[in-house]
């Protein structure tokens, strides 16, 4: 019998909110009173008093399980390259820059000479102005002349002539569209004294349609993102001749966002933009700007296939910060297998948002689901209203799928003190520029140390005392962290992993470049050493045909549709309300089978569906609107079959080894358990088809003998690799860029095909994420980690926190705690010296 579980789709049983009131007893502060005006500014308070009044509840310091105190810095200043234009200088001391910091004036540097450039600093430092300021200079400098002859180097929006000179131009990338607005608009605030000689806009698929033509002929810093770029500009070249050929800078920002596939796919995106550019006689310099990352200089590299230079030391002045750890009590409540149950990272946050705004504190509270912003936000504005009811109008919530303005609005209330309190999700972690927060709250680890800084910077961007805090899940990796404090603060923060040569990945890649311009053998060297593999593939499949010297794509539907950059692949499942034809939303076709099977659960903006129908042809999912007490959870069998080993080292009697599988999943059945307790109501059982992917994994062996000295014996045997997997998973992410949805695992007492008991890891993507070779590359140190996870935890037999997983298709059945301890030990006595990369920590 296989053990495992899959790397997305199915729903977590809700735990509860609260076990018993809360009293909130920490004082307010001697100047608060809820109804002065909202704008006047409460005294700030240090960061370390701030904390002392949150630990003076009850039972509320031993909550805290570690405290860093990180101490002020002063900044660095230095001068603005000579080459930089006087106007823009001019310009950026008329927003109150007066000196750069040191790594800015570098960055110019840098950027002037040509050179592609990465900026890896941190929140708050200056790295939009970093590279704005040599882009500036040089649209300046190559601006054209007027297009009109009247002095303006092109017709005013809406209409006008086409014809004329067009300058130098600049393209900037961000993740997101609200991300590029928020640039604009900051852009547009600095270059009003320089006239119309730099005209930026915003082009993505908000722009109103007779705007984009203007923006094509005439716009000089174009903000877009890179499924704009793949979809629209790219295969519209012709279009973009003028643009394209007078191309200077590509900035990508927050570029350590770019990981995994989406990764991927984007480095194959700026690869194609790079082809069309040499077509058109330029060669831009790119520059990217990134929260602070391991080696960023490697992951631009392989992001935009261009040496790169870094610019990692940072010179900004930084205030004081406090960052503790903070690990929610156990409740009196019982979960799977009578398993104790913590108290949610959600209800906790949403009292010391509370707290904080009662004395207030101005503060974001960050957490990972739109659902879980909405309702930490409820839960405090409750809490609110029996203590203060005034004051409950100052806390809000904040997340992806509002309107801008609505965004826009917030982060104005938020910033002039009108907001004390906010509870987000990632939308405000990507630049926004929020200042003046006191605090952060962090409601369960973000999934990399990047993320954490990031966030925990949005608090203190004045120069200002911060405090953060980190507000731990019942997750096996949120429990080590908030008891092993020097695997966030003693290491480095993560390497970005992402593959451009995954097959999955570059085959839509090359078939776009083939029909943007016919793919010659000497285009092949920018793609990769995969991509001459590939094309006799995509000539049998009849993708492309070989016509002379150069590859052409064949048919007549667009090849940029081939591929969603962000998505699995596939068609989407549409979620479609039975009673009225609403479409709620759709789901990716790769979770469809575990997320919305007949009989489903599924939230949607606070309300609660059951589904009805799965129909897989149609792809359409049919949801009514319901309130059961139970939520559903799937479970599926899984096989893995190996195609291919790369590498396999011994690990004492064991093997460690890394290479390609064939995963087979079938959902068979559905749980329905009671929302408080995860108390099983019921089976149902279900009739899917399977499900085949093939990717890559990393996958460990043990021998009878290695068996026999962990006292492991048949009757426990599947429950000690079962645990350990669970947990192996779980603590993945601290050491590759990915999420647990991003993984799967299967353990097996005796595989077909090693023969022995085997524990496979494996990337949740077709060809694989790079997540699983970063696991094979630092197993050593994952697997003790995981060791020492299970080996802390304090409970019994196994519970969420260390190896009880909320995606396991066999229901946490078997799992063995203590096997699985033993079992790793002597593992891990086998481990050689020296790991494939000499890694012994997180990178």
């Amino acid at each position: 019998m296989a053990f495992n579980h899959l790397p997305a789709g199915v729903h977590d049983a809700l735990a509860p909110l609260s076990v018993t009131p809360v009293t909130h007893s920490v004082p307010m502060a001697n100047n608060h009173r809820s109804d002065r005006p909202a704008t006047d500014p409460a005294p700030r308070l240090p960061p370390g008093v701030l904390l002392d009044r949150l630990a003076s509840g009850p039972n509320r310091a031993a909550r805290i399980t570690h405290t860093e105190h990180l101490p002020p810095r002063e900044g660095r200043h230095a001068v603005w390259p000579d080459r930089i234009r006087p106007e823009v200088v001019a310009a950026v001391r008329a927003v109150g820059i007066e000196r750069p910091w040191a790594h800015q004036a570098r960055v110019a540097e840098l950027a002037l000479d040509g050179e592609s450039v990465v900026v890896a600093t941190g929140t708050a430092s200056g790295k939009s102005l970093a590279y704005l300021v040599p882009v500036l200079s040089a649209l300046l400098d190559g601006a054209g002349p007027a297009a009109d002859g009247t002095g303006r180097p092109g017709p005013p929006r809406g209409g006008g002539s086409q014809t004329g000179g067009r300058g130098a131009t600049a393209l900037y990338l961000a993740p997101t569209k609200a991300l590029a607005a928020d640039q604009f608009r900051t852009v547009r605030e600095l270059v009003r004294p320089l006239g119309t000689a730099v005209r930026p806009a915003v082009y993505d698929g908000d722009t109103p349609f007779e705007e984009r033509e203007w923006i094509r002929q005439y716009g000089t810093y174009v903000l877009t993102n890179p499924d704009m770029l793949h979809r629209g500009i790219l295969p519209s070249h012709p279009r973009w001749a003028s643009f394209l050929r007078s191309l200077r800078y590509v900035v990508v920002d927050e570029c350590h966002t770019y990981r995994g596939v989406f990764g991927s796919h984007v480095a194959q995106v700026l690869r194609r933009l790079r082809r069309l550019c040499a077509r058109y006689g330029s060669s831009p310099a790119f520059l990217l700007a990134s929260a602070t990352a391991a080696e960023p200089a490697v992951a631009a590299t392989r992001l935009t296939g261009l040496p790169v230079v870094e610019v990692a030391d940072d010179a900004s002045p930084r205030g004081e910060l406090v960052f503790a750890l903070w690990e929610p009590p156990l409740t009196e409540l019982q979960g799977e297998k009578g398993a104790p149950v913590r108290r949610t990272a959600t209800a906790e946050t949403a009292d010391l948002l509370t707290d904080l705004t009662l004395q207030g504190v101005r503060s974001v509270a960050f957490v990972r689901s739109r659902r879980g912003a909405e309702l930490i936000s409820v839960i405090a504005q409750e809490r609110l209203k029996e203590i203060d009811r005034p004051l409950s109008r100052r806390i809000a919530a904040y997340r992806g799928g509002y309107l801008p303005e609505e965004r826009r609005a917030l982060e104005r209330a938020l910033h002039s003190g009108e907001l004390l309190g906010l509870s987000a999700t990632t939308a405000l972690e990507l630049g926004m520029d929020v200042s003046g927060l006191d605090a952060v709250l962090i409601a369960g680890y973000p999934g990399t140390r990047a993320s954490l800084w990031q966030q925990a910077g949005r608090a203190g961007r004045a120069g200002q005392g911060a405090l953060a805090v980190l507000v731990a899940r019942d997750d096996p990796l949120d429990t080590f962290l908030v008891h092993h404090p020097e695997a966030l603060f003693d290491q480095p923060v993560e390497s970005t992993v992402l593959d451009p040569d995954n097959p999955y990945v570059l085959a839509p890649h090359l078939c776009a470049a083939a029909a943007e311009l016919p793919l010659t053998e000497e285009d092949l060297g920018l793609f990769g050493p995969a991509a001459a593999e590939l094309l006799p593939q995509l000539e049998a499949a009849q993708l492309l045909r070989r016509r002379t010297k150069a590859w052409h794509w064949t048919r007549r539907e667009r090849a940029a549709d081939l591929t969603d950059i962000r998505g699995e692949g596939g068609r989407p499942v549409q979620i479609v309300e039975a009673g009225t034809g609403r479409l709620l939303g759709t789901v990716d076709e790769a979770a469809a089978h575990t997320s919305v099977h007949e009989g489903a659960v599924h939230l949607h903006q606070g309300r609660t569906y059951l589904v009805r129908s799965l129909d897989l042809d149609d792809s359409v999912a049919l949801v009514e609107e319901a309130n059961p007490p139970y939520t559903t959870v799937a479970r599926d069998t899984t096989a893995v079959s190996v195609l291919e080993t790369d590498v396999a080292i011994p690990w004492g009697d064991g093997r460690l080894c890394f290479g390609s599988v064939e995963v087979t999943n079938q959902v068979v059945s559905f749980l329905r358990r009671r929302v408080l307790t995860g108390e099983v109501l019921g089976e149902t059982k279900l009739d899917l088809p399977p499900r085949t992917l093939r990717t890559r994994a990393v996958w460990w062996t043990v021998t009878e003998d290695q068996l026999d000295e962990a006292r492991i014996g048949p009757e426990i045997l599947g429950g000690a690799l079962h645990a350990a997997e669970h947990a192996s998973i779980g603590m993945l992410p601290l050491f590759a860029t990915c999420d647990r949805w991003d993984i799967g695992g299967v353990s097996v007492p005796l595989h077909p095909d090693t023969l022995l008991p085997t524990v496979f890891v494996y990337d949740g993507h077709p060809g694989g994420a790079g997540f699983a070779e970063r696991a094979f590359r630092t197993a050593r140190a994952w697997l003790t980690a995981t060791r020492e996870a299970i080996a802390s935890c304090e409970c019994d037999a196994g519970c969420p926190s260390c190896i009880q997983s909320p995606k396991c298709g066999n229901g946490n059945d078997p799992l063995h705690k203590r096997g699985a301890v033993r079992l790793l030990t002597v593992l891990l006595k086998g481990a050689p010296p020296d790991e494939p990369e000499t890694e012994d920590r997180p990178a």
